[in-house]
């Protein structure tokens, strides 16, 4: 009885009352969960101290155990961090923070010169402006060059130019992606995932000892500068695997559906922000009682009301992108390269510092690419499609 008469009296509150704790409480809920996965996946790191059984003619227990202790300082800080940032959101809440920001910035424009019904809004979005800064280096003509291109013709890729990029000068991650409209699809292979390619800068190669190959390996008709000690990378034969997983994402149609998807939701979305814009007890809820501004609309509406709708639809497109990148996986498979993208699988999880070990749970909450064991036993399956 108790619990239902405290139903009732819940019901009984305000509308903005009640849209406020139902924020607050689903917030905490989400907390909970995303700790409770964390807190499974951190007893993986804790209690897997070696390397499995698929991996043991090609991972070293160095690299594994460094792998280890790396995610399990990424967990310790994700799970401080985490509950910094709860606590704060929730203070910020209770104590009516976006209001007073709000009231705050509407003072500090009258104070610059702008009138008070004055609305400023700057968003920089750093995946515009850095590849700004990114350096691109078409691809040297040679044997791997020759078989991208013939790869291409092979599965109808309308494929232009192929560029190198300079992603050693940010971090050690390696990748490869393809872009362009229509009949103009270009390759981006990053400098990482490239095993014997590096950038060619003389003042360099002159102070770093780095030069032409001369030793007789490799593509006779490349010349590449080398790195010395470079301990990462792909072999051509595993550069074109993991090009036909990408290009395996082009032609099974993946990149329109994510795209007809996108833009769906955005419909949706917008539809719905268009009606519970009107609805003053959203913005009582959060302390505006006076005014409706647009800005902070937004920030309700997409933020806080379509929360469960986010975390629903995250959720599903984690599941749809885990079979989209199995697919990709199969494509590759079909033209022959399944060994080779087995063995790339595996050094660009050593490369990224990735632990090849996972919670059942917590991967497929999270994880858009599914664990590199679940990819290698399926790249191993005859009945793969």
């Amino acid at each position: 009885m108790g619990m239902w008469a405290s139903m009732d009296a819940m019901w009984e509150l305000p509308a903005e009352k009640r849209i406020f704790g139902a924020v607050l409480l689903f917030s905490w809920t989400v907390y909970l969960w995303e700790t409770f996965l964390a807190q499974r996946q951190r007893r993986i790191y804790k209690t897997t101290t070696h390397v499995p059984l698929e991996l043991e003619q090609i991972m070293d227990s160095e690299t594994f155990e460094k792998s280890r202790l790396y995610q399990l300082d990424k967990s310790t800080f994700s799970f401080w961090s985490g509950l910094y940032s709860e606590v704060e959101g929730t203070f910020i809440l209770l104590f009516g923070g976006i209001p007073y920001l709000w009231s705050l910035s509407g003072r500090f424009c009258g104070y610059v010169g702008f009138g008070p019904e004055y609305e400023v809004l700057v968003t920089i979005y750093a995946d515009y402006i850095a590849p700004l800064f990114d350096k691109f280096t078409p691809l040297p003509e040679g044997k791997l060059k020759q078989e991208i291109e013939v790869m291409a013709k092979n599965i109808d890729f309308p494929l232009t130019k192929v560029y190198v990029v300079e992603g050693s000068k940010r971090s050690s991650h390696s990748n490869a992606y393809f872009y362009g409209f229509f009949k103009n699809k270009r390759i981006v292979l990053f400098d990482t995932l490239l095993e014997e390619y590096s950038v060619p800068n003389k003042d360099v190669q002159e102070g770093s000892g780095m030069g032409p190959r001369s030793d007789g390996e490799g593509d006779s008709e490349e010349i590449k500068p080398t790195v010395k000690n470079k301990k990462q990378g792909c072999k051509n034969e595993e550069v074109l695997a993991v090009l036909g997983h990408e290009l395996g994402h082009w032609k099974l149609g993946h990149t329109v559906k994510n795209i007809i998807i996108s833009q769906m939701n955005s419909f949706l979305c917008f539809s719905l922000f268009a009606v519970l814009i009107r609805r003053k007890e959203l913005f009582a809820a959060f302390g505006f009682y006076d005014s409706q501004p647009t800005l902070i609309g937004l920030l309700i509406i997409f933020q806080f009301i379509f929360s469960p709708y986010n975390e629903v639809l995250s959720f599903c497109l984690t599941v749809l992108s885990r079979r989209f990148e199995f697919q990709a996986d199969a494509f590759a498979k079909k033209l022959g390269k399944a060994k080779d993208l087995y063995s790339a699988l595996i050094k660009l999880n050593k490369d990224n510092l990735g632990f090849p070990v996972s919670d059942w749970l917590f991967s497929m909450w999270h994880y858009s690419h599914p664990p590199l064991l679940e990819r290698l036993q399926a790249l191993k399956n005859p009945k793969q499609d």
